[in-house]
């Protein structure tokens, strides 16, 4: 490869003094002073600036001239380094087009082999994805639809209004399979097995269908096997223990239908039992305080009124006894932690009430109740009111035994195995009672 050549080989001496004019610290203003200060007298006034001008065209014009005489003289040599340079510049670009068309190649090849293969491989995950999304809610509908049938299977068990006898363990069989329903259901976030479940039309069918009438037949059932729960005295053994059993089972479905849904697990009560159980124990007190209002109107049928009282107060201690020994059931869809705080379903119904027995609560709150009632009886004077004050006794001695017979222990129990946990000392119920009464005689 030529060089180009040396500035040194065609320089001739000149006056030019070229070193200031390449010093970086050049300035031409500076310059252009000590020109004028080399060719005047700073005191002259005029300064005469043709003798610096002349200078410095004739420095431009030397200049111009040097520069056209190397040109001409090295003009062969500079064409030649230039030729030179020009063909190894050809020479790597010819081999630099080969090498690209190369990288052009394996890469067009790389496209064949891995992007067009990898756009065809996302197809195919995108199908592969699909066909196990399309799977998995097959299985998920065929779980539900199978435990669809056995839903309408088990509660087929329960029979009807006019069948004859009916299994009432059905009750909580169902209450199982709805909560297992509910489950695959409610798991609707993205990854869970009921995912895009309510979209699929058979899903919906079966919930519109079967789930729900069902389910709304079997808290209707429940809640009406509560409301008609009764020991009469001549309930036998046989008949007591069948209708433990029936209030057990329809107890145990309330507790497990009730909602749990968008409720913190730790803050979680079954509702659908407390309601239930809240307004049979209700309305017992308030049939028993409109009884007894009537009979201190009308003494002659107290014996009769305090019956139905005493009625109403042992089936509350028997619904007290079969719950404090029926214990809490497993909850599929309840944490253990917040299951494990109860163990008989009596606990809720109690904490509900802040008692700690159901025979107290009602006869305090039916003590309190009937106050009321006392007192109007005696401000209105009268007949009743006589009455009332002069058999005061008579009616002290039928409150105590009816809170003293309340409180047993029902003849259909009374041959089990299990004892009711109740006090058997009802003093301070007596003492409410009869407070209750005969307090607001003379007021």
């Amino acid at each position: 490869m030529a060089m180009p050549p040396e500035p040194q080989s065609v320089e001739e001496p000149s006056y030019i003094d070229y070193e200031t004019f390449l010093s970086p610290d050049f300035a031409p203003a500076s310059f252009a002073n000590s020109l004028v200060l080399a060719t005047n007298n700073p005191d002259d006034s005029p300064l005469d600036l043709s003798t610096p001008l002349s200078r410095v065209l004739f420095d431009a014009q030397e200049i111009d001239s040097h520069i056209h005489l190397l040109t001409s003289r090295s003009a062969v040599p500079l064409l030649q380094y230039t030729q030179s340079q020009t063909q190894a510049s050809k020479a790597i670009v010819a081999q630099l087009d080969a090498q690209i068309a190369s990288l052009n190649d394996s890469y067009k090849q790389l496209e064949r082999e891995i992007i067009d293969k990898h756009a065809e491989a996302e197809e195919i995950r995108q199908v592969a994805l699909r066909l196990w999304e399309t799977l998995r809610l097959g299985r998920s509908m065929g779980r539900c639809l199978q435990l669809g049938r056995q839903l309408e299977a088990q509660f087929s068990e329960l029979g009807g209004p006019g069948a004859g006898k009916s299994d009432h363990g059905a009750l909580v069989r169902c209450s199982y399979t709805i909560l297992s329903l509910r489950e695959v259901l409610d798991s609707k976030a993205p990854g869970e097995e009921g995912h895009g479940l309510d979209k699929l039309t058979a899903i919906k069918s079966l919930r519109d269908a079967v789930t729900v009438p069902i389910e709304r037949r079997i808290s209707e059932v429940s809640e009406r096997l509560v409301r008609e729960f009764a020991i009469p005295s001549s309930t036998t053994f046989a008949q007591g223990e069948e209708a433990r059993s029936r209030l057990a089972s329809a107890v145990s479905a309330l507790y497990l239908l009730s909602p749990t849904a968008g409720v913190q697990p730790e803050r979680w009560s079954p509702r659908l039992l407390l309601q239930a159980l809240d307004a049979y124990v209700r309305s017992a007190l308030q049939a028993s305080t409109a009884a007894l209002s009537r009979s201190l109107g009308q003494l002659p049928t107290l014996d009769k009124s305090l019956a139905e009282v005493v009625s109403h107060c042992q089936n509350i201690a028997s619904l007290e006894l079969i719950l404090e020994a029926t214990e809490t059931p497993l909850h599929p869809l309840v944490p253990a932690p917040a299951k494990q705080k109860q163990h008989s379903l009596i606990q809720s119904l109690l904490s509900r009430f802040e008692t700690s027995s159901l025979i107290s609560y009602f006869w305090r709150t039916m003590a309190s109740n009937i106050s009321a009632r006392v007192q109007e009886i005696a401000s209105r004077g009268g007949i009743v009111a006589r009455t009332l004050r002069t058999n005061s006794t008579v009616v002290g001695d039928a409150i105590r035994q009816a809170v003293v017979k309340g409180g047993q222990t029902p003849n259909a129990f009374s041959g089990g195995k299990k004892k009711p946990s109740v006090v058997a000392n009802w003093d301070r119920e007596i003492a409410v009672m009869m407070g209750s009464v005969l307090n607001n005689i003379g007021r």
